[in-house]
């Protein structure tokens, strides 16, 4: 039987998302917010921001750019370049394409395409089996990227989240070498969310591979390997950019969280050179842009961090698939755990719905309807049943 505190939880996370159901494609942005000037040498307050370099690809970026997915007010994205902001992170899925047409239409409104870097996403296609079917798709899917983005190229072009073994297919490769060759994707990359470290690996090793986007935050302080693979790609030249940098904290009932602590947290390793943290409104751009120009921890964020409650409470699914082993019914729970994270953290249902499509029948959550009680169990203190069931509301 479920706990009183579950339940509560449950009825909170329900609550939550009729709320942001009902209000969806409304984001507020404060006009009194006021955005430095145009070439933003330096960040509000007069401090000199923090750049670095992303790898052999040579470009410097301030420590501090944003990642789109979750944001649909052109606004914000204007006083983000306004405020410094250089590198803007979008992907083919995130809101079923509007999401690059807003940047295209921003970045044509400003006309600062040489100024920005864009870089966007395009998954591993699906099904193949007819020899050059997965360069075709490929290809294809990269161009409406550029006719939505309203450009001939784009800055950095990733695969998303692929295994090893996608990487290194043929087509792939080829397809990837040909946008290169025509200028329609200046460098070239992969997100990852699983397997990072052996994703990390394999780029520095492929010789193609000039960038790759990976999660990192406080709860993988204690993951040797996976800061040992970023370290070694860095070293090799590859330009390594940090995401879920803040454990998508800010929709969790645990008070007031420190933001900046733990983006600078990221920061303060000096292999990543830039972060893609998500916000939506004035108010949360400024927190995070504000770590550009000092990555120093106040006092309260080292007492905030030295806290050992905290990465219990931040209760953050680190894709590593050890719960895998644990559940009877082989269901795909790191994915499962990436759909509550979009739709319970971000409010962004599209993407949860994008997400939870991925699973494949046989590992889907239907499985879970044969179980009273979840047995999976987490390493790191997720609470897989109570998202589990979390989900059957929402997918049942």
């Amino acid at each position: 039987m479920a706990s009183s505190t579950s339940k509560s939880n449950r009825r909170q996370f329900l609550s939550r998302t009729s709320l942001a159901l009902a209000s969806a494609g409304v984001v507020g942005v404060p006009r009194s917010w006021t955005v430095a000037p145009e070439a933003a040498p330096q960040a509000k307050g007069g401090k000199p921001v923090i750049q670095r370099t992303l790898g052999k690809t040579g470009i410097k970026l301030p420590i501090v750019s944003m990642g789109v997915m979750n944001a649909n007010n052109p606004e914000l994205l204007k006083q983000a370049y306004e405020a410094g902001v250089r590198l803007f992170d979008t992907a083919q899925g995130y809101q079923q394409g509007r999401n690059e047409q807003m940047i295209g239409a921003v970045v044509s409104q400003l006309g600062v395409r040489d100024k920005v870097v864009i870089q966007t996403k395009v998954p591993f296609p699906r099904g193949g089996g007819v020899p050059g079917a997965v360069k075709t798709k490929f290809l294809a899917d990269v161009g409406g990227c550029l006719d939505r983005l309203q450009t001939k190229y784009v800055d950095i072009l990733l695969i998303h989240n692929p295994s090893v073994d996608q990487m290194r297919d043929p087509e792939i490769v080829a397809a990837l070498k040909e946008l290169k060759a025509q200028k329609s994707a200046r460098f070239v990359g992969v997100s990852t969310h699983a397997n990072q470290a052996a994703v990390l690996r394999a780029a520095a090793d492929s010789g193609l591979y000039e960038v790759v986007t990976a999660s990192y935050n406080v709860t993988m302080a204690a993951d040797a390997d996976l800061l040992n693979s970023i370290k070694t790609a860095a070293g090799k030249g590859v330009g390594v950019i940090a995401m879920k940098t803040q454990t998508a904290g800010r929709a969790k009932a645990l008070g007031v969280l420190n933001q900046t602590a733990m983006l600078k947290w990221v920061m303060q390793h000096p292999e990543i050179a830039t972060s893609i943290p998500g916000f939506t409104n004035a108010d949360q751009l400024a927190e995070s842009f504000s770590v550009a120009s000092g990555i120093e921890y106040t006092t309260e964020e080292k007492t905030w961090l030295a806290d050992k409650s905290v990465q219990v409470a931040l209760d953050f699914c680190k894709q590593c698939g050890t719960c895998l082993s644990t559940c009877p019914q082989g269901v795909d729970i790191p994915t499962l755990m990436r759909t509550h994270m979009y739709a319970a953290n971000y409010a962004n249902f599209e993407q949860a719905r994008a997400t939870f499509d991925e699973i494949p029948a046989k590992a889907s959550l239907r499985n879970c309807a044969d179980c009273s009680v979840c047995s999976a169990r987490c390493a790191n203190n997720v609470r897989i049943g109570d998202r589990v069931a979390d989900l059957r509301t929402m997918y049942a």
